[in-house]
């Protein structure tokens, strides 16, 4: 017969595996980090270079005393966070399996694959096609008399949230998946909205981006490419679902 493990003792458990789970992704931050230190400033030249490139042989200031210092530190750790983010989301998802069923493992571990590698393209999407558009159009708008010298702390923070944004958007088929799995929506009902959710997108896409159609369309037009995506993945996998249901019946 097997032994139930008290309600305290179960949670003390789980709260041991939770913090060996912090502590490993912490640490691997941590190690990444520390190697990516002696090389922060190559890696802002690098991040800063759409920039450069569109300011045509003008300068990134610091206006601050410790911007020159700190915003490379800085521009290094989120580095070490996008590079170390797979085994953080490894070591999230090892803390959650064991309570998952097995059909609910076979989904989740692609899907977070998937989202990772989603979330890279749209960090690269946004880094060569979209900000070198971008400040081209802003800084060609300056007017005459005024000189574009951006600073080094508030073109680091405009980078991280232009980053984000493009990562978050190449999510829409894992967020249409999802959906359709929690029985938010149905998949008929995702092509029934297509032309709700184009008008939506397009709004988004004229938010986060300068209003010049450019470059609100190569927002707006893979989002709605990966949104065809999600719909056909989601049926695809209901469809399955229920092949798998009349077989095991």
């Amino acid at each position: 017969m097997t032994e139930t493990k008290p309600p305290e003792e179960s949670l003390m458990s789980h709260l041991l595996e939770l913090r060996l789970r912090l502590v490993r992704a912490l640490a691997t931050l941590g190690l990444v980090f520390i190697a990516l230190i002696p090389m922060a400033n190559e890696i802002y030249s690098s991040v800063a270079e759409p920039m450069l490139k569109s300011l045509d042989g003008g300068h990134i200031i610091a206006t601050k005393v410790l911007g020159g210092f700190t915003v490379p530190l800085k521009c290094a750790f989120f580095v070490a966070l996008l590079i170390s983010m797979p085994m953080i989301l490894y070591q999230l998802w090892a803390f959650v399996a064991p309570g998952l069923y097995k059909s609910e493992k076979r989904l989740a571990s692609p899907l977070l694959i998937a989202a990772t590698i989603l979330f890279y393209l749209g960090c690269a999407f946004t880094y060569f096609g979209l900000l070198p558009i971008m400040f081209g159009f802003l800084l060609s708008s300056t007017p005459d008399g005024v000189v574009n010298m951006p600073d080094i702390g508030d073109y680091l923070d405009f980078i991280v949230i232009m980053f984000l944004a493009g990562g978050v958007s190449f999510e829409v088929p894992i967020a249409v998946i999802i959906a359709v799995l929690l029985g938010w929506v149905k998949p008929e009902q995702l092509g029934e909205w297509r032309g709700y959710v184009i008008v939506a997108i397009f709004v988004i896409a004229a938010i986060i981006t300068p209003p010049d159609g450019l470059t609100q369309l190569m927002v707006a037009i893979p989002m709605c490419l990966l949104y065809e995506v999600g719909v056909i993945a989601a049926r695809l996998l209901v469809r399955n679902r229920k092949i798998d249901l009349t077989a095991r019946s």
